[in-house]
């Protein structure tokens, strides 16, 4: 087993792995921009270390600057979470150059299935049902109107080199194209350092169901089941839960059946990820592998008791896969509502700023992943990810009615956040009743219009903000001209509480 680990993120996935590893016995390096200075993925970390200015391409995604500090810091595997570097298999292959664990696939498949373009070609050879769309990309972006005429409108615009929503667009006419090639390889290009993009026929009002998969380098693959996936915004999703509703056991067995298929066929090893669309006929079509660990992983972990990044840390040390697929089972049902610093009422525009006050939810089958304290900065330069809320009960109305109930015990003031938009949504007759597509948000909330507000609270809010604002401009007065490189855990605790609604 490991003895130190790098882990090569930010954020709350950051502090998920690094508390992972700390379970483990492994000790952590954290890196962290200049505008991360003070982020609680540095406090969590047992030895963190700058690695360069705010922008992503000369701190987080600097692989020379990534691989000379884990040398420097002694670490012997690189943990690389999601997004960044996760599925860039130039930096994989660099780790297995420098004798550096990649704590994710090897290069070899991370390449394959990390190119969209040449994954699904790979897959259509080995009778994996594929969505119509090209097979090569192009470097004219006057060339792809003649395949998206091939294809059919409306078309995506998908990034060949990375997932989560980045770079992805929808044409719906020839008009729409060109505009919608130029903005997603711009995306595409600041996100993964590539701007290829390829285009596939868009199926309309499909499920979005992925299933996870841990392979071993002995050839051992079970996946883990299925995760819904459907409501999105802008093509990233928001609200994730197992069970699937559409599914039931025979249509759940041979979809899994196919992600495993679709990892053997890769050679794929460690943890990944199978996306599939279905249909309202319930046809399904490979759609992606997702080379790393998904943000939506905590719900697999509550249905199966299983933690995910100890299987990744085990698998890449070379440990032989423990489990058994008929050993295997889901219990109860699972819901994860990703918490974004983002405007709902205005296209969910990223909010940047200072948290001024949090307060977590808590309670029997709720779990909180969380990269941010009262106090704690929002810099404009990345993903504006906050955190996640996920919840487990024995059903599916009791994990609905448990969601609500810690989005209402949810507060975050200082930016605008996606609480009360997801906790409408959770509410949502259409979503209760299990009825979730990727057009959802689109067909019941384009129209939303937030919540009005007590005044009184509103007032109570502000004041207690503005309260422990001064409290923070107290003690650094009180610092002179010292400044701390991080705040301990006392420090950001602040002097008041809200008590209640």
């Amino acid at each position: 087993m490991f003895k130190k680990i790098l882990i090569a993120n930010r954020g709350e996935i950051a502090v998920r792995i690094m508390r992972g590893c700390r379970e483990l016995g492994i000790a952590t390096v954290g890196v962290y921009s200049e505008a991360d200075r003070k982020s609680l993925h540095v406090q969590t970390a047992d030895e963190a270390v700058c690695i360069g200015p705010p922008p992503a391409m000369e701190s987080y995604l600097d692989m020379d600057r990534i691989l000379q500090t884990a040398k420097d810091t002694g670490a012997e595997a690189i943990h690389p979470g999601y997004g960044f570097l996760a599925e860039n298999s130039d930096f994989a292959r660099r780790c297995e150059e420098e004798n550096l664990v990649f704590i994710g696939p090897n290069s070899r498949a991370m390449a394959l299935v990390g190119d969209k373009v040449r994954s699904r070609q790979t897959m259509e050879a080995a009778d994996i049902p594929i969505i119509p769309g090209m097979k090569s990309t192009l470097s004219n972006t006057s060339d792809y109107a003649a395949e998206a005429r091939k294809i059919g409108y409306p078309v995506m615009i998908k990034a060949s080199a990375g997932g989560g929503g980045k770079g992805m667009r929808v044409a719906y006419s020839e008009d729409e194209l060109k505009p919608g090639l130029e903005a997603g390889m711009r995306e595409a290009k600041g996100a993964f350092g590539d701007e290829s993009v390829y285009l596939e026929k868009y199926i309309e009002e499909p499920r979005h169901v992925e299933f996870q998969v841990l392979a071993d380098t002995q050839g051992n693959t079970v996946h883990l089941f299925e995760r819904e996936c459907s409501i999105q915004r802008r093509h990233q999703k928001i609200v994730e839960e197992t069970p699937s509703q559409a599914l039931d056991p025979e249509l759940r067995a041979r979809m899994g059946e196919m992600a495993c298929k679709v990892m053997q066929t890769a050679g794929y090893n460690n943890a990944g990820t199978v996306e599939f669309l279905l249909d309202k006929n319930n046809n399904f079509y490979f759609l992606e592998v997702n080379a790393r660990l998904q943000v939506e992983h905590p719900v697999t972990e509550l249905v199966t008791g299983l933690d995910l990044v100890h299987q990744q840390i085990r698998l890449a040390a070379g440990d032989k896969l423990a489990l058994r697929q008929d050993e295997l089972a889901q219990k109860g049902h699972a819901i994860e509502c990703r918490i974004y610093a983002e405007d709902p009422l205005n296209n969910f525009l990223p909010s940047s700023g200072k948290i001024l006050y949090l307060k977590e939810p808590a309670g029997p089958g709720v779990r909180h992943d969380c990269g941010i304290y009262s106090g704690s900065d929002v810099p404009i330069y990345y993903d504006p990810i906050l955190a996640k809320l996920i919840v487990w009960a024995e059903d599916r109305d009791r994990a609905c009615d448990r969601m609500v109930n810690a989005l209402n015990d949810y507060v975050v003031l200082g930016v605008k956040t996606s609480i009360d938009f997801l906790k409408d949504v959770i509410s949502h007759p259409s979503f209760r009743k299990g009825e979730t597509t990727t057009g959802f948000i689109q067909e019941h909330f384009a129209e939303w219009q937030g919540h009005e507000y007590d005044p009184g609270l509103k007032d109570l809010a502000l004041l207690a903000a503005a309260f422990h604002a001064q409290t923070d401009g107290a003690a650094a007065s009180r610092a002179g001209s010292v400044r701390l490189e991080s705040p301990s855990p006392w420090d950001t605790l602040g002097k008041w509480r809200i008590g209640g609604r």
